[in-house]
């Protein structure tokens, strides 16, 4: 019986050099693998980055992405976070039509139950920062569409293994790296 098909968070270290991103995501790309969220940035180690992507798939198409990315000279190491204890945050930033009055206030007290905060005021919009799990975020966007999104942007997921799990991985890349 195929393994059904689920929302696969990988973690890979790369050298932290120019051109990763385009090797990486054309390799993806040409082997009819989508990239559903994307995040790159350096480590606490200038030469390193980590690259966090989102894929959807069984465990044969996890599988066959994790050979493929392992391939490449330029990465450490790939970890499929998701099937571990892990921590996810996605960014969102986005601008409203918020005319003062009733409305604002209205829309400034969805920001405090989402626990997001107001980044920027103007005469007729807010601009609105909000981080959290992929789905507070959507059920944010949902919530202040009625109001009239003006511009809305995204980060790609950014994950990390919790602590007990962390020290292993930790002791690994450091012996990778050396």
């Amino acid at each position: 019986m195929p393994s059904p098909t689920q929302r696969h968070v990988l973690s890979a270290l790369v050298q932290n050099v120019p051109g990763v991103l385009a090797h990486i995501s054309g390799m993806l790309a040409s082997r009819g693998f989508n990239i559903d969220s994307l995040a790159v940035g350096e480590t606490e180690n200038k030469t390193l980055s980590r690259m966090t992507f989102v894929v959807v798939g069984d465990d044969r198409v996890l599988e066959q992405v994790r050979k493929q990315l392992e391939k490449i000279v330029t990465v450490v190491r790939v970890i499929d976070v998701s099937s571990r204890d892990f921590v996810e945050r996605d960014l969102l930033l986005l601008k409203v039509q918020a005319p003062s009055g009733p409305k604002r206030a209205e829309i400034r007290e969805l920001v405090d139950i989402f626990r997001g905060r107001i980044v920027d005021v103007g005469p007729e919009e807010l601009m609105i920062e909000i981080s959290g799990r992929e789905n507070k975020v959507q059920a944010f966007i949902e919530r202040v569409r009625p109001y009239g999104i003006t511009e809305l942007v995204r980060t790609g997921r950014v994950a990390m293994v919790r602590s007990d799990s962390e020290i292993a991985i930790a002791d690994e890349t450091t012996q990778a790296t050396a």
